[in-house]
């Protein structure tokens, strides 16, 4: 088969002149590479297409592929994991992951935990944050936890994102909501045990192909899986290997994020992440249908 890559190069938009935290979620040169390599050598062409620009381009311009291989996060807009996929879809090409609604509705965090609950699984109680307005109407006990809406790679979470006080509470929404531009996630404070469970396939035949624990070191920042906890990874988080015959909490983990995957109707394969309450009952955070 003929088939396109679409992703999203960090050295790209740096060398546009964006900053690191901006590009945190696009790939590096290498991933590209590795996955060029692995279907070259499954007997496949290979092309790369790039950005979602490009493969508008590419498209007006008449090309054509047996398949795309979609790892394009997208660059602007609380749908842009939903650009590439759509643009396929329009287009009558078949791509790997999921489609443009699962891209769009598990990128909106708010509309997911809704979903997750509605379904009668585990996710901490929330509340979102669109304006300063709508800071003293949150009726959750503390404490909390604070993030934006739409993002990942840990954007805008640090040693901060832990909320202790109405004080704490109000002022920590109003820098989000100043930097980011979108709605703020405000959530009920896990401090337990955080896991990550990768999933592959879809809906009935879809499995848990694994699960790492995320254990911060004593030198990383504390609380959270912080943007720099995950940026220098190498050195302030230890990732375990755990398994659901040894640990009923992880066995808990894989079982709602398994039902969460098939409930959203996610396709082919990603992540979901999972922290515990104070306990130990596994709540799951974030759906990753496009992981990194």
């Amino acid at each position: 088969m003929r088939i396109g890559l679409t992703y999203d190069l960090r050295d790209e938009y740096l060398a546009m002149g964006y900053g690191e935290e901006e590009t945190a979620e696009f790939d590096r040169i290498s991933t590209i590479e590795s996955i060029e390599d692995a279907l070259r050598r499954l007997g496949h062409q290979t092309d790369r297409i790039g950005h979602a620009r490009s493969l508008a381009a590419r498209l007006v311009a008449g090309d054509r592929w047996d398949l795309v291989f979609n790892i394009a996060e997208g660059l602007t807009g609380i749908g842009r994991e939903a650009q590439v996929p759509a643009m396929l879809d329009a287009f009558g090409i078949p791509y790997t992951f999921s489609d443009p609604l699962v891209m769009s509705l598990t990128l909106h965090k708010g509309m997911t935990k809704r979903i997750l609950r509605d379904g009668g699984l585990p996710t901490p109680p929330f509340a979102e944050v669109a304006a300063a307005g709508d800071i003293d109407g949150i009726r959750l006990p503390f404490p909390l936890f604070a993030k934006p809406l739409a993002e990942g790679t840990g954007k805008g979470i640090d040693g901060g994102s832990v909320l202790r006080t109405p004080v704490e509470l109000r002022a920590r929404c109003l820098d989000l909501l100043e930097w980011f531009r979108q709605p703020v996630l405000v959530e009920t404070y896990l401090p337990g045990r955080e896991f990550t469970v990768g999933i592959t396939g879809t809906g009935e035949a879809a499995r848990v192909v694994g699960t790492l624990e995320v254990v911060l070191l004593d030198q990383a920042e504390s609380g959270a899986y912080t943007y720099v906890n995950k940026e220098q990874c190498e050195e302030l988080v230890e990732y375990r290997r755990v398994t659901a015959q040894e640990d009923p909490a992880v066995a808990r983990s894989e079982e709602i994020c398994l039902a969460a995957w098939r409930l959203l109707g996610c396709r082919d394969g990603g992540r979901l992440d999972v922290r515990c309450d104070e306990a130990g009952r596994p709540q799951i955070m974030e759906v990753n249908p496009l992981a990194g």
